[in-house]
């Protein structure tokens, strides 16, 4: 079999339909024998074969429809032109490649993929191992072939990369003045810390000229003695998000070497989350948004987290390159005759998985309906017998048993104050006080002890006698008494 290239143009492709698998059979009649009977399993096996063995990999281009995604990762779809069809599956293996294109129905693409059988139907596809969009192809290799020569010069080196500052004071930006990406960067960067300079660096971001200048910006923020401004601790490129060919000036050899030659560390903040330019290699650290490369350079709680996802991302894009030298590997052994038909069977079931799958999700969701309208029958059930008719009763019997319990403790206070009253009576009644008021009066002596009989008493003993008005002192002196009669 040849292959044009990429093309997918297939030349001088022989299909060998001898179902016995022994030579061909030549031009001379053959004598009459028993007719080959196969199963349609071993006849669906043929066919693959013959399908894998005389096309195996190639390019197709086409239109997307019927795009359908699996829970499983699985992407299914057709690939179309104005005269056929051809049934395509991107298992999740590979999905992720998807990211940056604009993968949907009605989009034109090119695939690289091998042909095959599905054996469980009798359908042929292809199995997807690449997408690109039409047109990309150029674009994308020039980029890959960019990105391998400097990787190659150690340019995207791990041991190259500077860490950040902690707390900087300044911050270049080299990024269009009136672009999303510089007010994305200067709002989050004021919202999580204030006092920090921003030194604008402005540049064209897209267009003839701009990797120019980006590359002119960055060496001059590097060395800012010639524009008259005070050093910058950290540079941030960066610049919204955009198609391969408007990130381009970013993929430009210019713009990589000034990165990589800055004796000032720089982040490179170019597109959105998904997609990844030369500069972002060559770059100290990478941040998916101009939002996220503030983040990264604002001081917050989350210090360490942040720090944590600085180095995750270092050794995401080291741990991805060997990722993808291995995936090679694997690509290589998988297309051996030892592997291709485990292989083969381990896709087959996760299609045959699929379909179990779309089948499972039917039948829970009848099993959920069925037990929604058992609950709602349940619920009307339990509203015919609803306690509440009982709860409002037992309130009713707590206020009533409020009301005599007051009562009873009213009444109880009432005859403890009436016999308090009595005893405060009577004891008035036997109170010294009392007395004196009746007139009678009280005589102590000097150590002020009550004086209780006239023989106690000597001559000279100082006496003190009280009224109820008043108190007055007295002396024993000898008088002889008289008798009253």
């Amino acid at each position: 079999m040849a292959s044009d290239g990429e093309s997918g143009i297939v030349r001088g492709v022989q299909l060998d339909f001898n179902l016995k698998g022994g030579p061909r059979a030549s031009a001379a009649p053959a004598a009459a024998a028993e007719p080959v009977v196969l199963s349609v399993g071993a006849l669906t096996r043929k066919v693959r074969e013959l399908l894998e063995n005389g096309l195996g990999e190639v390019w197709v281009e086409g239109e997307v429809s019927n795009l359908r995604r699996q829970s499983s990762g699985h992407v299914y779809f057709t690939l179309k032109d104005a005269s056929s069809q051809l049934a395509c599956v991107l298992f999740a293996g590979q999905a992720a490649q998807l990211r940056g294109i604009k993968f949907s129905d009605g989009v034109q693409v090119q695939i690289f993929g091998q042909i095959t059988v599905y054996e469980a139907r009798g359908n042929y596809q292809i199995i997807v191992r690449k997408v690109q969009e039409r047109g990309a192809g150029a674009l994308q290799a020039k980029f890959e072939e960019l990105k391998r020569r400097l990787a190659e010069e150690g340019l995207f080196g791990a041991e190259r990369k500077r860490a950040l500052p902690k707390f900087p004071r300044r911050i270049g930006v080299v990024t269009s003045p009136t672009g999303a990406a510089i007010r994305d960067f200067l709002h989050v960067l004021a919202r999580r810390q204030r006092g920090i300079a921003v030194v604008i660096y402005p540049v064209r971001v897209q267009g003839k000229g701009a990797a120019a200048e980006i590359a002119a910006a960055v060496r001059e923020l590097g060395d800012p003695a010639g524009l008259g401004i005070e050093p910058v601790d950290v540079i941030v490129v960066t610049r919204g998000g955009g198609s391969l060919e408007d990130l381009w000036e970013f993929n430009e050899e210019a713009v990589a070497r000034a990165i990589a030659a800055s004796p000032v560390p720089v982040v490179s903040a170019v597109g959105h989350e998904i997609d990844f330019t030369i500069a972002d290699f060559a770059a100290d650290v990478r941040a998916p948004t101009p939002s996220a490369a503030a983040e990264i350079l604002s001081a917050d709680s989350a210090e360490m987290l942040e720090h944590l996802a600085q180095v995750s991302s270092r050794l995401s894009r080291s741990i991805g390159a060997r990722l993808e030298t291995v995936r090679q590997h694997i690509g290589s052994f998988r297309r051996t005759a030892l592997f291709s038909e485990p292989a083969r069977s381990v896709r087959e079931h996760q299609q045959t998985l699929d379909r179990l799958s779309d089948d499972l999700e039917r039948e829970a969701a009848g099993w959920v309906h069925g037990r929604r309208l058992t609950l709602e029958r349940a619920g009307g059930v339990l509203g015919a017998y609803s306690p509440n008719k009982r709860i409002s009763e037992a309130i009713h019997l707590l206020g009533n048993s409020r009301v005599a319990m007051k009562r009873f403790c009213d009444d109880g206070l009432q005859g403890i104050r009436s016999r308090l009253e009595k005893n405060a009576a009577v004891l008035g009644a036997l109170s010294p006080s009392a007395a004196l008021a009746r007139g009678f009066t009280l005589t102590l002596g000097s150590d002020g002890k009550l004086i209780r009989s006239a023989a106690s008493l000597a001559d000279g003993d100082s006496l003190v006698t009280k009224f109820a008005d008043g108190s007055i002192r007295s002396v024993v002196t000898p008088a002889p008494l008289r008798d009253p009669t």
